[in-house]
């Protein structure tokens, strides 16, 4: 069963990469033009595999308890595989129409023309988004509407993503801001 949020656009993890700067086919379609990394994979494998247990016991209260008991544990069941799909679903998406960050709980949508600026700079960044910070790169968004204020940076060095993997932010900061540049001055 294909899976389109854990697939990234092809044509950057190519040689040919450097010959075209946006590959895409459907210009309107939303897609992250990353993958997500090995830390945010690992943790949704191992909600499912915690899914799977609750599963399990959901069954066995149904085949020995009462319904409302197994419900409950399916609802939470769910519940818990729900999470671990959002959890892959986090991160920046692009599209013709503008840039999107996906959180946990939030997303924000911000169409093109309100982008003033897309760059990346060297600053503190949150490991793993804890409170802990270390000195790390992180995309950051400039919006017309919103000029001074703080914004949470769409992507860092130091998150799920790109934890240890520098040059992997690196394609992503250079692809969104690539998207950013075409769609900006269109």
């Amino acid at each position: 069963m294909p899976l389109p949020f854990l697939t990234a656009d092809r044509a950057f993890d190519t040689e040919a990469a450097d010959d075209v700067a946006l590959p895409h086919d459907d210009r309107d379609r939303w897609r992250r033009p990353y993958r997500p990394g090995p830390w945010r994979v690992g943790a949704a494998a191992l909600c499912l595999l915690l899914a799977s247990y609750v599963l399990s016991a959901a069954v066995i209260i149904a085949l020995t308890g009462t319904a409302g008991g197994a419900a409950a544990v399916f609802g939470v069941a769910l519940l818990i595989v729900a999470g671990a799909v959002r959890l892959l679903r986090m991160g920046v998406w692009v599209s013709a129409r503008g840039l999107r960050h996906v959180g946990f709980f939030i997303t924000r949508t911000v169409r093109w023309e309100r982008v003033v600026d897309v760059r990346t700079v060297q600053q503190p960044v949150r490991w793993l988004g804890l409170p802990r910070t270390v000195q790390g790169q992180a995309l950051l968004l400039a919006r017309a509407d919103r000029a001074g204020d703080a914004v949470p940076p769409l992507l860092t060095s130091h998150n799920a993503d790109f934890l240890s993997r520098a040059e992997a932010f690196d394609r992503a900061a250079d692809a969104v801001e690539a998207w950013a540049a075409e769609y900006r001055r269109a």
